[in-house]
């Protein structure tokens, strides 16, 4: 009989358990800051993965190491996505491969409607969901479509930079801080399209200050202090554990 991995027991699973995306002791430098100190973690197809920790923990420069963006500097350890190694691409490769990194300031392009927002993204290969069916998960976009992208809502905004990664042919969602500076209305309306994309069996990682809310929304996380892992479990224990909360989430 096979039994599947434990994840709730919080220890770092990384080098043993059936792994997606799999990062195994990363270290990455701004400059001379040592930022990401060792980061080992597993996601899984199809999970929702919570990447959680105070301020300066090193959360978004993970995600970044991830989508190999020219910083931070990835000075040792290896990224592999469904069996293909990341840490050997850049980031316009490692996008080729199929990582789709929504930024905290979501990069809408000045200048461009919506729709053509979306249609850039689809200018080469590989893509991905088509735009009437973007529109059809964001309703709102599809009644915006002519309207300047910067000028819409942030709440709005967010909405097309989700739409936009996906409109590439993804297989893992990074998401740096989806839900910062909008109303719980609209978190509530993010979080409903984020259960919609997992179950198109698309993976994701989300970063996130409103750590209650990624922690009800996601399968596991990972909780860093000061660039290193300090647990890897189920995000319900997380949830579930007042001491671990005070100590590295300070809820």
């Amino acid at each position: 009989m096979n039994v599947k991995p434990d994840f709730s027991k919080g220890k770092n699973l990384a080098e043993t358990a059936p792994a997606y995306l799999s990062v195994w002791d990363i270290h990455a430098y701004y400059g001379e800051s040592y930022i990401v100190q060792g980061v080992s973690f597993n996601v899984h197809e199809g999970e929702i993965l919570a990447l959680l920790g105070r301020n300066g923990a090193g959360k978004t420069s993970t995600l970044r190491a991830i989508a190999r963006l020219d910083d931070p500097q990835i000075s040792h350890g290896e990224v592999w996505l469904d069996h293909q190694p990341l840490h050997l691409k850049n980031s316009h490769q490692a996008s080729q491969l199929g990582i789709g990194l929504v930024p905290e300031d979501r990069r809408i392009i000045p200048g461009l409607t919506v729709e053509e927002n979306l249609q850039l993204a689809q200018i080469a290969p590989p893509i991905g969901w088509s735009i009437e069916r973007l529109y059809e998960l964001f309703p709102r976009l599809g009644e915006r479509r002519k309207q300047e992208g910067v000028t819409l809502s942030g709440g709005e905004q967010q909405m097309l930079a989700i739409a936009r990664a996906l409109a590439r042919d993804i297989k893992v969602l990074l998401l740096d801080e989806p839900y910062e500076g909008l109303a719980p209305v609209i978190v509530d309306e993010i979080e409903k399209t984020l259960r919609l994309i997992k179950e198109q069996g698309i993976t994701t990682v989300i970063v996130e200050q409103n750590a209650v809310r990624a922690l009800e929304l996601a399968d596991r996380s990972v909780i860093l202090d000061t660039g290193s892992v300090v647990f890897d479990g189920a995000a319900a224990e997380v949830l579930e554990n007042e001491e671990l909360r005070a100590e590295y989430l300070a809820i």
